[in-house]
């Protein structure tokens, strides 16, 4: 056990005396120095030259508390014909759940104004994350004085030159880092084009597109690479796992896609479509082209159509569907026995119903087409016993299938097709 300590203490009034110390209470003397509650040399005054990669990233974790690191980022710096200095930083997007939207913090000479003012920062960059100090700003902020304000105009276009020009710059001396930055910064890149004209045009030839070799194209390359098997068209693929069938079917004829995941990408083709005319856009899911098709004989195209009409016929009759349009094909691929196309237009129109939040059943089922291969050997039992036992099963097994490749089913039909597919196995293991 430590021993008591003892210590003389002088008071005030010069008298003195002896104080006994435990061990336990003994007393610490405490420091206190002031502390800057803010950076009084902020990283953006910097020059570009004197600041190191690390000193980036810390920065960019300080400020916006993000501890993903970012895939790089763009130092502002002009003093002519005004006075800009900033960073923005493009973030990773990691899943689909990851918020597309970012922070923009602006600054009149350190002193914070707002977040995201958007007269002052270009639209689309608010999906960025970053700071920007203009000494020429005003403190208060009116964002109705900012919208007609021709100096603040000139900081948004000054703004976004400066980032196509990196994102172009870039493509050109580091393609393979582009390519690998791509995926994230495409949304950001496609919405800046729809919503800034002279940023689409400086970042028109360095838009890419994947294939389904995961090789990346600009659209120049892509349609030239198609130009004998499909000129002005290119196809496309949104879930490569839903449309998993007919990417084979491509590939086995030798054609070739591009990959749309985001949901920008719809607004975005249409927009491409707008600017160049006789381009096209189709889903590898909306028509089925002749590439894909045995060639019928002009002699037995009527003998053919008369077997289309049977065939639908007897499907609509077991799926009790009779607004369904169904087709009768001759398919290359006979491993192919049934499949579902819809139209590109009225997809377009459904997907844009969805992403608003409206309901897309109001716009109808119209456009829907069930193919049937007369080459599959269910197809062929359904014409040969129009009215088996089984035929019934088979018509809504064969539309269930051509559905779950396309998409999914309802919770209910969900339910039937276990149901059917399990009687259709035990009857088969009984034979």
């Amino acid at each position: 056990v430590e021993e008591e300590k003892t210590e003389e203490k002088e008071n005030e009034d010069g008298t003195k005396e002896t104080v006994v110390v435990s061990p336990r209470t003994e007393k610490y003397k405490i420091l206190r120095r002031p502390v800057p509650l803010n950076d009084i040399h902020p990283l953006w005054n910097k020059h570009p030259n004197e600041c190191t990669e690390e000193e980036y990233k810390a920065f960019y974790r300080k400020v916006f508390m993000d501890f993903k690191e970012p895939l790089f980022w763009i130092h502002l710096n002009m003093d002519y014909p005004f006075n800009l200095k900033g960073i923005l930083y493009f973030p990773k997007i990691n899943t689909e759940y990851d918020s597309l939207e970012g922070t923009i913090k602006l600054y009149n000479s350190q002193v914070f104004i707002a977040d995201n003012i958007k007269e002052v920062i270009p639209e689309y960059l608010l999906l960025l994350k970053g700071v920007i100090d203009c000494p020429d700003l005003p403190l208060n902020v009116s964002r109705s004085a900012l919208q007609n304000d021709g100096f603040v105009k000139k900081i948004s276009d000054y703004i976004s030159k400066k980032v196509a020009d990196k994102l172009s710059g870039m493509c050109k001396t580091e393609r393979e880092t582009y390519e690998k930055y791509w995926d994230d910064i495409a949304p950001f890149v496609k919405f800046g084009c729809i919503k800034d004209e002279k940023f689409a045009e400086k970042m028109n030839d360095y838009i890419l597109f994947k294939n389904l070799d995961g090789k990346y194209l600009t659209l120049k390359d892509c349609l030239e690479e198609n130009k004998e098997k499909h000129e002005n068209t290119i196809f496309y693929v949104t879930n490569e796992k839903e449309q998993s069938q007919y990417i084979n079917m491509f590939k086995k004829e030798g054609l070739d896609a591009v990959i749309l995941p985001h949901n920008i990408d719809n607004p975005f083709i249409s927009h491409l479509e707008q600017k160049n005319e006789n381009l096209k856009f189709l889903r590898i899911d909306a028509d089925l082209n002749d590439t894909f098709k045995e060639e019928t004989k002009e002699e037995d195209a009527e003998e053919f159509k008369k077997l289309g009409e049977k065939l639908s016929g007897i499907v609509k009759k077991a799926l009790s569907a009779e607004k369904l349009e169904v087709k009768a094909e001759k398919l290359k691929d006979a491993s192919v026995a049934s499949m579902i196309t819809v139209a590109e237009e009225t997809r377009r129109m459904q997907d844009m119903m969805k992403m608003y939040g409206m309901d897309s059943a109001m716009f109808g089922d119209g456009g829907e087409t069930l193919v049937l291969n007369v080459n599959h050997p269910l197809v062929k039992y359904v014409l040969d016993h129009e009215d088996g036992e089984q035929t019934a099963a088979i018509c809504e097994q064969l539309y269930d299938l051509a559905q779950l490749s396309h998409g999914t089913l309802t919770p209910e039909r969900m339910t039937k097709f276990i149901e059917r597919s399990n009687e259709m196995m035990m009857a088969a293991a009984k034979e």
